[in-house]
C-alpha cells in the first residue's frame, strides 16, 4: 500500500519563485526507505530534495538525494529546507544544529535568510592539462585565466575550480558531460565549478556555472557548496587584495591579500534560473546564505518500501 507524504518545491537564492535554484523539501521524512526517498527525488525533479528527520545529535538531521544517488551535502536543499521549515513556524529564528553525511553544521535562521556555516575548507592543487580542462568544459584553453591554479576545493563536497577569463566564454561553455565526469573522478571531485569575476551585476564579486554529471546534474542553477567551496579557494590563493578590491590575478599572495567581508556569487542566468549566494570566510569558517521561497506545496504518494528496513547512511 502507498502512503502519503508533504513534500515542497522551494526555490533557493531566489526571492520570487521559478528562479535561483529549486529544492524538493520533504519535512517529514522519519519511517522512509533509502529506496522511497530515491522515488521522491526522481519524481520530484530536483537536482536534490532534502529529507528532514530527527536527530539524536542535532536539533535535527537532513538527508540529501539527487534523482539518481544520495548525496552527502547540498547547500542550496539546506538553505531551502530551512526558509521552508521558517516559513510554516515549524522553527523560529536563530541558531540551529543540523546533522548531514559530513557532520554537524550549524545553521543560522533569520527573518532575511537562511546561513550555513560549512565544514573546514581542504583546497588542494591539481596537476592537469589546461588543454584537456579546456577542451572538456567546451571553452577556448585561452580563456582559462593563467594565474588561478586549478585546484579541488571542499567545505563539505568537492568540486574542481576552474577560472575563466571572460563572461562570454563561460556562457559559450558546451561541456563533454563523459569527458567531464571521468576528469572529476581523476582529481576526486564532485563536479566542476567554472567562475569568472566578470559578472552581470555591478554588487556581484563572482559568476559562476556548475557542473556535476557525477551527481546526475549536468548543470547546477545556484549551488551553495560549491560557491562555499570557491570562497574558500579564493580565500586560499589571495585572489583578491585591498580588502575587497578588484580581483588580482598577477602578482598577487597569500600573504599581501586581503579579502572582502562577504562574497556574492551571481549564477543560473544561462539557465534562466537567475540566483544569488552570500558567502563569507572567516579563517576555517565558511558561510553561506541566501532567501528562498516556496514554488509548490502537494501531497506525494510514495510507493511502499521493498522491505520494513530503514537503512542508515
Amino acid at each position: 500500500m502507498s502512503e502519503n507524504v508533504r513534500a515542497f518545491l522551494v526555490d533557493a537564492f531566489a526571492d520570487e519563485p521559478c528562479a535561483g535554484n529549486p529544492a524538493g523539501v520533504v519535512p517529514d521524512a522519519d519511517g522512509l526507505s533509502d529506496d522511497q526517498m530515491l522515488a521522491v527525488a526522481s519524481e520530484l525533479g530536483a537536482s536534490e530534495t532534502a529529507f528532514v528527520q530527527e536527530s539524536e545529535t542535532a536539533d535535527r538531521r537532513v538527508r540529501y538525494f539527487s534523482p539518481t544517488t544520495e548525496v552527502d551535502l547540498c547547500g542550496h536543499a539546506t538553505i531551502a529546507s530551512h526558509a521552508r521549515l521558517f516559513e510554516s513556524d515549524r522553527i523560529e529564528a536563530g541558531m540551529h544544529t543540523l546533522e548531514t553525511n559530513v557532520g554537524t553544521l550549524d545553521i543560522e535562521v533569520t527573518e532575511s535568510g537562511v546561513w550555513m556555516t560549512q565544514n573546514p575548507p581542504e583546497v588542494r592543487q591539481v596537476a592537469l592539462d589546461t588543454e584537456r580542462v579546456a577542451r572538456t568544459l567546451g571553452v577556448p584553453e585561452s580563456s582559462l585565466v593563467a594565474d588561478l591554479p586549478l585546484a579541488v576545493s571542499s567545505t563539505g563536497l568537492p568540486f574542481l575550480v576552474v577560472g575563466i577569463e571572460f563572461l562570454s566564454d563561460l556562457g559559450d561553455a558546451d561541456p563533454d558531460f563523459d569527458a567531464l565526469a571521468a576528469l572529476c573522478e581523476d582529481v576526486d571531485a564532485e563536479g566542476v565549478y567554472a567562475f569568472t569575476f566578470d559578472t552581470l551585476s555591478g554588487d556581484a564579486d563572482v559568476h559562476g556555472r556548475a557542473f556535476c554529471p557525477l551527481l546526475g546534474i549536468d548543470e547546477d542553477p545556484v549551488t551553495g557548496t560549491a560557491s562555499g567551496a570557491t570562497a574558500a579557494y579564493l580565500d586560499h590563493i589571495g585572489a583578491f587584495r585591498g580588502g575587497g578590491e578588484s580581483p588580482a590575478a598577477t602578482d598577487v599572495s597569500v600573504e599581501d591579500s586581503g579579502f572582502p567581508d562577504e562574497l556574492v556569487f551571481e549564477q543560473g542566468h544561462f539557465l534562466d534560473r537567475p540566483g544569488r549566494v552570500r558567502a563569507t570566510v572567516d579563517g576555517t569558517t565558511v558561510r553561506v546564505g541566501g532567501t528562498a521561497t516556496t514554488a509548490l506545496d502537494g501531497t506525494l504518494r510514495v510507493p511502499e518500501a521493498e522491505s520494513d528496513e530503514i537503512l542508515e547512511a
